[in-house]
């Protein structure tokens, strides 16, 4: 493809090219292709849930025929066909697992090529993992330990059943049903998804972790994630993504719900590395995610903390509604495009309390052909009296091709509040690259630590295990985009 392709070329192409199609490579228990009543009274039969989950479903599909494909954003790709979609795949097993040991070996080869132990190594670095593949979570770790400390971590489908008043109470709560077009879809088919609730003056003694494997080459994945902490509790909870190459889309839409009550806090850290296509922009993860966290309580805090390597397609603002006096949002974000990747990222943080705090920090680097667009919301209503938002968005272009936005929406309806914005956009300094050279580093190995450090306000926020891992993956990804 031609360095000089216009945008209109670059649609036509994409239109002309992109296919939604799959066949399977792994054995495994598939719904037919299409979205119906009956495939959603279907996946709920398959899964063995109980009515309550059903009744959710069936409203959802109900508003989500009535909604119109969403068509504001600047990104380009091709109109998916929703009916050339396969809603549930799961890979063959007799029965739910009690622990990971169980599993077939096959699936935990899987997850241990993509450098994900799920076993031996996480539990020596005490950290609690749901592995969700497909559509199906395959298993937990230190399942029992954590129950005797009331803490519930299990898939979502198993909470339905064990854990029916708590999923009443909260599913829905912070996304609604007809929130947006893509958390509605999620709301109508996800499949399986990881519940965690930590009970009243609880620490979590581990880091809780979940990942996520797309395997099926024709299935979409719609995992759900509720997370609900209560009064003096706090939990960091770490979501690793990964999903094989194929020269078509997958579709991902996944939402997360977080519920933080008194003086609780949620820290939750995601490092994605999904497949972003080929070196034309053919294949890739369309990633359209929700993510919101409500801070009910007083002086309650929620803090997202993400890495973006992967997608060809990325679609997604982690939010916080600032609902409780004193209460606090935080968003940090590296978002790193190369080829013909296109992000769409951001945060919204919506000040209802008096006294509230939000900060967003986001660096976005792009090179090749990418598109990279940052995107904030800051509202502060006429009751979020002395409320306070700090945001900061910078942004780093290598190459001449690449294609960096910063479009930030700020509403303000109380005068006394605060609120600070400043952004930036250049490329790495020629003066610091020769002062690299005159002490024998190459250049790019020079443009990769200096990225680096541009990164590392956002990366000493995630745990230690995520924060090596995203700045290896972030160094494997600069590898061929510098000449």
């Amino acid at each position: 493809m031609s360095e000089k392709l216009k945008n209109k070329d670059i649609k036509e192409f994409v239109n002309q090219n992109y296919k939604y199609g799959f066949s399977t490579e792994i054995e495994s228990d598939n719904l037919e292709n299409g979205l119906n009543e009956e495939i959603i009274k279907l996946i709920t039969k398959k899964k063995s849930e109980p009515e309550l989950l059903l009744n959710f479903r069936l409203r959802a599909y109900k508003k989500w025929k009535k909604m119109k494909y969403p068509e504001w954003s600047n990104l380009q790709f091709p109109e998916i066909n929703f009916q050339d979609v396969i809603y549930y795949s799961a890979p063959k097993q007799e029965k739910q697992l009690s622990k990971l040991d169980e599993a077939d070996p096959e699936l935990l080869k899987t997850f241990e090529k993509l450098g994900i132990p799920l076993t031996e190594q996480k539990r020596l670095a005490n950290v609690a993992v749901d592995a969700v593949f497909d559509s199906t979570s395959i298993g937990t770790t230190y399942k029992q330990e954590l129950i005797a400390l009331n803490i519930i971590f299990t898939s979502i489908s198993e909470a339905a059943w064990e854990y029916p008043e708590l999923i009443k109470s909260h599913l829905g709560r912070a996304v609604p049903i007809g929130d947006n077009y893509y958390s509605t879809l999620n709301s109508a088919v996800f499949t399986d998804g990881s519940f965690c609730y930590i009970p009243k003056d609880t620490i979590c003694p581990f880091e809780l972790s979940t990942y996520f494997r797309i395997n099926e080459r024709k299935s979409g994945q719609f995992e759900r994630t509720l997370i609900i902490a209560k009064e003096n509790s706090y939990l960091s909870y770490l979501e690793g993504c990964t999903a094989p190459q194929y020269d078509d889309n997958q579709l991902h839409a996944a939402v997360v719900e977080l519920i933080v009550y008194d003086n609780a806090e949620i820290k939750y850290s995601t490092v994605q590395n999904w497949f972003i296509g080929d070196q034309f922009g053919m294949g890739g993860i369309m990633n359209l995610v929700t993510k919101r966290g409500l801070c009910l309580g007083i002086n309650s805090k929620i803090s997202w903390t993400q890495v973006e390597t992967g997608s060809g397609i990325t679609w997604k603002y982690p939010s916080c509604y600032l609902v409780g006096k004193n209460s606090q949002g935080e968003f940090y974000s590296v978002a790193f495009t190369k080829e013909y990747q296109q992000t769409d990222t951001g945060s919204k943080m919506l000040h209802v309390g008096s006294d509230t705090r939000s900060r967003i920090i986001s660096k976005g680097i792009c090179a090749g052909k990418s598109k990279n667009i940052y995107r904030g919301s800051v509202k502060i209503t006429k009751k979020a009296k002395a409320a306070r938002n700090y945001s900061q968005c910078d942004s780093l272009i290598i190459g001449n091709l690449a294609t960096s936005n910063t479009i930030p929406y700020i509403s303000v309806r109380n005068p006394i509040t605060k609120i600070e914005h400043e952004a930036s956009v250049g490329n790495v300094g020629q003066d610091q690259i020769f002062y690299c050279l005159q002490r024998g580093i190459p250049a790019e190995e020079a443009i990769t630590m200096l990225i680096s450090g541009f990164c590392q306000e956002v990366f000493n926020k995630l745990p230690l295990e995520f924060s090596v891992e995203a700045d290896y993956l972030l160094r494997l990804k600069l590898e061929g985009t510098i000449g």
